[in-house]
């Protein structure tokens, strides 16, 4: 199965960045993108990959551990950007450490429980709002300019991150058009317990 480590923000901070998507929906070109649906905003944490069901209880027990060394903390939805001209993402304001400590230990746990974890940037915590439909070799005709600068100002309340999820993606059927991944929820950890 295919898993990651995430955080999933509470339902009023997603409710906040809707009415805002709803507006950057409305932009010129918004067409020519592909919107993520706000069932799947999440800040992964670490990306697995496919997992066989021998390395469950390792991984779980590992994400256990994570949890409990992290205590909870604040965050808000804030700004945003885009990487290039492909992907359109919101970021964090408030304890964005805390997050990437949290994102270091989901890694450490995969590599312990015995997941090949491919090499890891430096962690840039954004939920994903938006992609081109742009290949390696065919760039995409939509500037995303626009639709990061809108999102500049964006300021959702604050929350707090209360645990550690592992979530399992579903690919999209083949051959259907505007069909998106399915995220299921397969365990949570409450951090700091």
């Amino acid at each position: 199965m295919r898993l990651f480590a995430a955080v999933l923000p509470p339902e009023a901070a997603v409710a906040e960045l809707a009415a805002r998507v709803k507006s950057l929906r409305a932009l010129p070109g918004a067409d020519g993108l592909r919107w993520t649906e706000r069932e799947g905003w999440h800040f992964t944490l670490a990306f697995y990959g496919e997992v066989t069901e021998e390395v469950l209880p390792e991984l779980h027990t590992r994400l256990a551990r994570a949890a409990h060394r992290h205590r909870p903390h604040e965050l808000r939805l804030a700004g945003g950007g885009r990487f290039d001209d492909r992907v359109v993402w919101v970021g964090v304001d408030g304890d964005g450490e805390a997050l990437r400590g949290l994102a270091d230990s989901a890694a450490a746990g995969g590599r312990r429980a015995g997941i090949p974890m491919d090499r890891h940037r430096p962690y840039h915590p954004h939920l994903t709002i938006a992609r081109t439909r742009a290949t390696r070799h065919h760039r995409s005709a939509t500037s995303l300019a626009p639709y990061a600068e809108r999102l500049m100002d964006f300021a959702g309340r604050e929350w707090t991150v209360r645990e550690l999820s592992l979530v399992r993606s579903h690919p999209p059927a083949p051959g259907v058009p505007g069909q998106q991944p399915r995220y299921e929820v397969v365990a949570a950890w409450p951090l700091g317990h």
